[in-house]
């Protein structure tokens, strides 16, 4: 593990305009992609069971972190919450509490993750690499070859070209502005 966090956008910067915390998002997410230069990165799916308004607004920074990582060519996977939970606690009803002592001892770290969306955050990394692992081992096909030679077609046809495509399947690349 390189590193992990949490982005607190402060209640001023979010009264801004209705937009102000998705850019400041997006702009901490490039960051990270231009530090690190991952070969993918892992997102957990929105929840349904959220209220609306919740779950508009995790769709909405969703939306955006897949913006940033389509402009850098990073492929992504996503992953339900309780197959994040099944992977990294064994079941997939872990509440956070049992989430973050998992990833906690899984990692071998000395403090418990905080906050308790940074351990969600590496207990998504976590099951990504799991996953990953065992189909490389059992040889399984990427179940989302298909569309990813779809979405990697689709992209050499618009301005987003992707500079170098990696055996794993990730690509790297990036938008050009018009």
């Amino acid at each position: 593990m390189l590193h992990y966090g949490a982005l607190k956008v402060a209640p001023k910067r979010q009264k801004e305009c209705a937009g102000a915390a998705l850019q400041d998002v997006h702009a901490r997410v490039c960051g990270l992609i231009k530090e690190f230069s991952p070969d993918a990165m892992a997102v957990e799916s929105v929840f349904t069971a959220l209220n609306m308004r919740t779950a508009l607004r995790l769709a909405e920074v969703r939306g955006v972190i897949l913006l940033a990582a389509a402009q850098y060519g990073v492929m992504v996977y996503s992953y339900a919450p309780r197959e994040v939970k099944a992977s990294v606690a064994g079941h997939g009803h872990a509440d956070k509490r049992q989430m973050q002592l998992m990833v906690r001892a899984l990692l071998s770290m000395n403090e418990t993750p905080e906050p308790s969306d940074a351990a969600d955050a590496l207990a998504v990394a976590l099951c990504h690499l799991q996953t990953e692992q065992a189909r490389r081992r059992f040889r399984l096909p990427d179940s989302d070859a298909p569309v990813k030679s779809r979405a990697l077609r689709a992209a050499a046809g618009s301005t987003c070209l992707p500079n170098q495509v990696r055996p794993s399947g990730a690509t790297r690349g990036g938008c050009r502005a018009s």
